[in-house]
């Protein structure tokens, strides 16, 4: 089994125990289930073992696992959002330490790994802002933002081919064509200029898009579904990147679609 699955049975297994007072039962099932997530959460196997040894101590055990679980994800949350902020304002290095201040303090496995995986990504993209190369394994945008950013402090865009090839593959998800994107390679300051159209429609469509799903929601939950809806289709008349359009399609899809009690 995985630690997805794993994880949410041990959730729902502490809901039961925990929040709707049943009792805990030492199946062999449960205890197979015990053994093996506390060893995932960083709990040594013996540790675990002689925890299940009576059922005061498993229902701690319990408590235990699944704290560590909702405090590693809650850490790993914050830690993700913060990073978006400092993105956008172009701190790298402070992003960089919100992942470290993370690993001085996270011991689930699964979560050390997540938040290492981040600070790879962050150290790629400093080093895309120094040195202005790009790195194929990093998210083309992201590595667009970070040479827009490098521009602003004044070093020059140079068109290498690998340039040329990152800016091609971005300029259709932001609905520019080719023959658009051709003529802007053509010199640093088309090439520069279509860069921030690129980040611009995707940070616009993204605000618009947040709005509506949030008035989306209200509306909905509030009996309002016809309201909702237009909500999305406001969105679809004005949009014209490919991935937000294909958002407000699904959202619109689902709003149309007949609710399970009906």
């Amino acid at each position: 089994m995985t630690e997805e699955t794993d994880w949410d049975e041990v959730r729902e297994l502490s809901r039961d125990v925990h929040e709707n007072g049943i009792p805990l039962e030492l199946t062999d099932e449960t205890r197979a289930l015990l053994l093996r997530t506390a060893q995932q959460v960083a709990i040594s196997e013996q540790d675990a073992k002689d925890a299940l040894h009576g059922l005061p101590t498993a229902t701690t055990l319990l408590r235990e696992i699944r704290q560590r679980i909702r405090d590693g994800s809650n850490r790993l949350g914050k830690a993700e959002d913060r990073v978006e902020e400092l993105q956008e304002k172009g701190d790298l290095d402070g992003a960089q330490q919100v992942i470290r201040d993370v690993l001085a303090v996270e011991i689930v496995p699964f979560y050390r790994e997540q938040a290492k995986i981040l600070l790879d990504e962050l150290t790629g993209l400093s080093e895309v802002l120094a040195t202005g190369r790009i790195n194929p394994d990093l998210h083309d945008r992201q590595q667009l933002a970070v040479l827009a950013q490098r521009i602003q402090q004044g070093h020059p865009l140079e068109i290498t081919d690998d340039l040329r090839a990152l800016v091609r593959q971005t300029a259709p998800t932001a609905a520019i064509t080719e023959a658009e994107t051709e003529e802007a390679l053509k010199s640093p300051e088309g090439a520069e200029a279509l860069m921030g159209m690129i980040l611009s429609r995707f940070r616009k469509a993204q605000s618009r898009f947040l709005r509506s799903m949030y008035r989306m929601t209200s509306l909905r939950d509030s009996g309002d579904v016809e309201g909702a809806r237009q909500q999305m289709r406001d969105v679809l008349a004005v949009e014209i990147v490919p991935q937000y359009r294909r958002m407000a399609e699904e959202q619109l899809r689902g709003l149309d679609s007949p609710s399970p009690e009906s």
